[in-house]
């Protein structure tokens, strides 16, 4: 699962840093999307120059896509397909049509990165502007430099309101980054990504007033694949001039920047009504953007990152049945703007926040630890209870481990593997305990000689068992607590240290105090409870990990009304209740039966009367 999120990321990047491969494609997407922006104008004025134009395109396209090798040649059909249409002058409706399906499946296939990693620099791109481009399209872009004089095609104005409906800035960059062959644009490979970012989305400033009132802002992704007309639409006239002068603020490390660039991702797969890959880029928005700062959030503000997950499942649900699903985008989107204003904690905050982890996370794990050290007591089984204590102690060197290692091994969407995993793994476990220890209750029943035959019964395999829980029991909740501390400990390493002395010791407590009372006991109530509690976490850990496949997208939504309560398993769906259900309802028919059966009276000669 890390070398799949870390494949994801580089996908990512390197289409946003120019490897070859990625290249190729965008520059495929780039001529497809200038076919599908000028063809329809050149065959309205029946102008030669631009139909040659176009036709010289498709030839690049098709260039581009042989060169591409075996990846490119699933799309050299349609792309010679489209070059026919071209050289017979078909009419445009259907060749912008092809342009366009071509281009949006490219970009979903190849996930090509259509926007900046970072803010362009408005000021940089005037100052760029002015010294490449200023000689043709003019100080003003109106396409009156001194070298646009006779020039053929001319060069865009970018006052003009019909060229501007067919521009992005996205188009804008892979126009100056392949440049347009057959025409006087050339290729500006000198510049950086960056570089020709900032002048892509200065170019869409130029006939824009001055920004009066701001409203709510755009994601890069939207403002770099939209029209200007598209913007006007979604904003209002008002809106696009404050969208187009005042970009919004974007760091490129940021986990929050993935998500959003996620769900526009997710956004624009939707209006293409690809909604099973809009699915699945919400589902990654969530893995790759939450899910790494989500131990960070929760420990500062534990009621925004449950509106947060809330959220990506009303939208992910929305992807699903598609419909409604813009609205809770335009939701999720201005919830993740709100994130940023997580305010750091101060010494105090920080020590309670870390107590209060440490005793939320550690009370399923001593409930389970304690109940079997109880047993093992009453029995005097003292080399289980070395077990016992040997798979808690190991669980807390890994939760250590998890502590410092956890912020590159164990994020995002490998944190929620291991969580799920875990979780239905101890599920089992943890039936096989409830069982053995009913079992064991029932041998002392019939053979009145508790002692000796417990003895008898624990052998190796129950050794392995033993340890296995309490490893599972502890482990889970400390690799979880290690990631939540080392969120805290961004803002007081002192107050997470002490904070998590103070829990550990409450929780030692706790240990001692649930062994004490089942040691006070009696042997059959003992069991009894212990049976119970560990029936009951494993119901909590069955809803859990079903919620966690859900999560990854293994598993689809089922909503239904009923409450959350997270620390206890519990989640308003379908296929997480009614399993919990019948996993509950099960060990209590089983009671119910024996119980009847033991209550059965035997009629002498019954047996041999069948």
């Amino acid at each position: 699962m890390r070398t799949w999120t870390l494949t994801f990321v580089l996908v990512l990047s390197t289409a946003a840093l120019g490897d070859d491969s990625a290249s190729g494609w965008h520059r495929v997407v780039g001529l497809l999307q200038y076919l599908e922006g000028d063809y329809a104008a050149a065959v309205a004025e029946q102008n030669a120059d631009e139909l040659a134009e176009q036709r010289g395109l498709a030839d690049e396209a098709i260039a581009t896509l042989t060169d591409l090798g075996p990846e490119g040649a699933p799309y050299l059909v349609r792309a010679r397909q489209l070059k026919a249409d071209i050289d017979a002058v078909a009419p445009a409706e259907g060749v912008v049509v092809q342009c366009r399906e071509l281009a949006r499946e490219i970009i979903a296939a190849k996930n090509l990165s259509r926007s900046p990693r970072v803010t362009p620099d408005l000021v940089a791109g005037k100052t760029l502007f002015t010294t490449h481009c200023a000689s043709c399209h003019g100080n003003d872009g109106r396409a009156d430099g001194p070298a646009a004089t006779g020039m053929t095609p001319a060069p865009a104005n970018f006052h003009d309101a019909a060229r501007m409906e067919t521009l992005t800035p996205y188009k804008v960059f892979n126009t100056t980054t392949f440049g347009i062959t057959g025409t006087a644009m050339p290729a500006f490979a000198a510049l950086s990504d960056a570089e020709r970012w900032s002048v892509a989305f200065f170019v869409f400033s130029l006939r824009q007033p001055a920004c009066v009132t701001k409203g709510a802002p755009l994601w890069l992704e939207a403002l770099a694949t939209s029209t200007d007309a598209e913007l006007t639409a979604q904003l209002g006239a008002d809106g696009v001039s404050c969208a187009r002068r005042e970009l919004p603020v974007v760091d490129a490390s940021s986990s929050m920047s993935v998500a959003r660039a996620g769900l526009e991702t997710a956004r624009s797969l939707a209006k293409n009504g690809e909604w099973d890959a809009a699915r699945k880029a919400v589902v990654d928005a969530y893995l790759l953007g939450l899910e790494p700062i989500e131990p960070m959030l929760r420990a500062r503000d534990p009621q925004l990152v449950d509106r947060l997950e809330k959220a990506f499942t009303q939208t992910r649900l929305a992807a699903q049945n598609r419909e409604g699903f813009e609205p809770e985008v335009s939701k999720l989107l201005a919830l993740l703007a709100d994130t940023s204003a997580s305010t750091r904690g101060d010494f105090w905050s920080v020590f309670f926040a870390a107590l209060f982890i440490l005793l939320r996370e550690g009370f399923e794990a001593t409930i389970v630890v304690g109940a079997l050290l109880a047993v093992m007591k009453k029995m005097g089984a003292d080399a289980q209870v070395r077990i016992v204590h040997a798979g808690w102690i190991s669980a807390l060197v890994f939760g250590v481990v998890a502590f410092v290692f956890g912020q590159s091994l164990l994020a995002g969407a490998n944190r929620e593997w291991l969580e799920t995993v875990v979780a239905l793994f101890a599920v089992g476990l943890l039936l096989y305990a409830a069982l053995w220890l009913n079992a064991r209750a029932n041998v002392s029943a019939m053979m009145g000689d508790l002692r000796a035959k417990m003895k008898d019964a624990l052998g190796s395999g129950s050794a392995l068992g033993l340890f296995t829980i309490s490893f599972t029991s502890v482990g889970r909740e400390t690799v979880e607590t290690a990631l939540f501390l080392q969120g805290l400990a961004a803002d007081s390493r002192d107050g997470v240290v002490w904070g998590s002395l103070a829990g550990l010791v409450a929780l030692l407590g706790f240990v001692l105090f649930v062994r004490t009372v089942g040691f006070k006991l009696p042997m059959k109530t003992l069991f009894n409870v212990s049976t119970v509690l560990l029936i009951a976490t494993a119901v909590m850990l069955l809803g859990k990990g079903l919620h966690g496949l859900q999560e990854l997208g293994v598993l689809p939504l089922a909503p239904m009304p009923f409450v959350t309560f997270a620390p206890l398993g519990l989640f308003p769906d379908w296929l997480t209740v009614l399993p919990q259900v019948a996993l509950a309802a099960l060990p209590l028919s089983w009671w119910l039966w024996s119980r009847r059966q033991r209550s059965t009276p035997v009629v002498p000669g019954a047996a041999s009367a069948r």
